[in-house]
């Protein structure tokens, strides 16, 4: 096990709106809101899903384009590669109450709306290393440097 200590920081909530793309706009809030270091919840509603399962070194996708309904959905947001990366599981069910559930790809595309509550990690910063052994960028965790300008992220 690997842990770091930090604080909470700012919590930001925003509607994501029918037609975004669910990692875009977390991705696109996370910057605006200067937060490269958090963790998120998501309720509302899908009007297509793509969802993504971890298997020998690389994801393998189901898409469905239907209506969904977000059960729950939670994630964080780190550095990758330097720029903001929100990564997230999903839950979704649809009009007979079935659950799927996975990764979140981009291609989730909101429905009606989307309720996202943001919160930031302060004092840490939490980043994407890729990991040759299991091909995943996984996290890992640094203290800001002590004199360091904060870096307003850029969006991919």
């Amino acid at each position: 096990m690997k842990y770091s200590k930090a604080k909470v920081g700012k919590s930001v909530v925003a509607r994501l709106l029918e037609g975004e793309d669910l990692l875009d706009t977390v991705t696109q809030v996370a910057v605006e809101a200067n937060v490269s270091a958090g963790f998120f919840s998501l309720i509302g509603t899908l009007k297509a899903a793509k969802l993504g399962f971890f298997h020998e070194g690389e994801y393998k996708t189901i898409e469905m384009h239907q209506p969904f309904e977000i059960v729950s959905c939670l994630g964080n947001v780190s550095l990758k590669e330097g720029k903001v990366f929100a990564h997230a599981h999903v839950l979704v069910s649809d009009e007979e109450g079935r659950v799927f559930g996975g990764h979140v790809m981009p291609g989730c595309i909101i429905g009606v709306t989307g309720e996202l509550v943001l919160i930031e990690v302060a004092g840490i910063r939490l980043l994407r290393e890729f990991d040759e052994k299991t091909k995943l960028s996984l996290l890992s965790f640094a203290k800001p440097a002590a004199n360091s300008k904060k870096k307003r992220a850029v969006s991919a």
